[in-house]
């Protein structure tokens, strides 16, 4: 089983979710055998109704397959979610209620920045990120532990040509929103209300220069200490949210 880690997921909030939304795609779970509180009793009832299949094991067991996470006491094996592409993308347009917000990673490599913009992305409501099909972390097993369940969520759509996606969106009616540590105009003094997509850059490198050249509008966020950037994960909480507070 331990190098089935990577169709694993842990904690309570991530399977319980995974069980309303999509039950057909958990296919197992794993539960300490001394945990009887009314979360975790919850799940069980609810796999039940599903018949899907529960087993006992050891606190130490789910230790050796989550050595560096809260993994709670119960863990699942599951159908891990298609990725979507391109040609995805229209369709995820349609029909939304409220304009589009999505995140878009250019080249983000460290699957724990990664995991963590995830996490961050469903907590906003985006309405998908994408990211690079190269040069660029995909959706690893760190990925997905560190999302704790996000990965899951999230609509996640990976392209081949980011610069031809950006002009797609463009076409769809989204303007593109790049941030630069070089840009003039504040993230603070951006309209974030409409059909838009923030993109953030790699994080030593930033933005690419043919990523930057397809962005309709640059901004930056404000920095007051002697540090010169921000986590790509930090950044991308600070630019959803205030996309966010803008919508209020």
């Amino acid at each position: 089983m331990k190098n089935q880690n990577s169709n694993l997921i842990y904690g309570i909030h991530s399977i319980r979710s995974l069980l309303q939304r999509e039950p057909n795609r958990i296919l197992e779970i794993f539960c300490v055998e001394s945990r009887e509180d009314v979360r975790i009793q919850e799940i069980l009832s609810l796999a039940q109704n599903h018949h899907i299949a529960v087993q006992k094991v050891s606190k130490k067991q789910l230790d050796d397959w989550f050595s560096e996470c809260n993994h709670q006491g119960i863990a699942a094996r599951f159908r891990p979610k298609p990725l979507l592409d391109e040609n995805d993308l229209e369709s995820l347009l349609e029909d939304l209620k409220t304009p589009p917000l999505l995140l878009i990673l250019d080249g983000v490599q460290d699957p724990h920045n990664l995991g963590a913009c995830l996490r961050t992305a469903d907590a906003a409501g985006v309405t998908a990120v994408i990211i690079p099909r190269d040069r660029a972390v995909g959706v690893t097993e760190t990925v997905r532990k560190v999302s704790s369940g996000a990965s899951e969520s999230v609509s996640i759509v990976q392209v081949g040509n980011l610069a031809r996606t950006l002009e797609l969106l463009k076409k769809q009616g989204l303007w593109i929103m790049g941030t630069s540590g070089e840009a003039k105009q504040s993230l603070y003094q951006t309209d974030l209300k409409g059909p838009i997509a923030i993109v953030l850059g790699a994080e030593a490198k930033g933005l690419r220069r043919l990523t930057e050249d397809h962005c309709d509008v640059l901004m930056h966020i404000p920095m007051h200490g002697i540090v010169e950037s921000l986590n790509v994960s930090v950044a991308a909480g600070i630019c959803l949210y205030e996309a966010i507070r803008q919508r209020l």
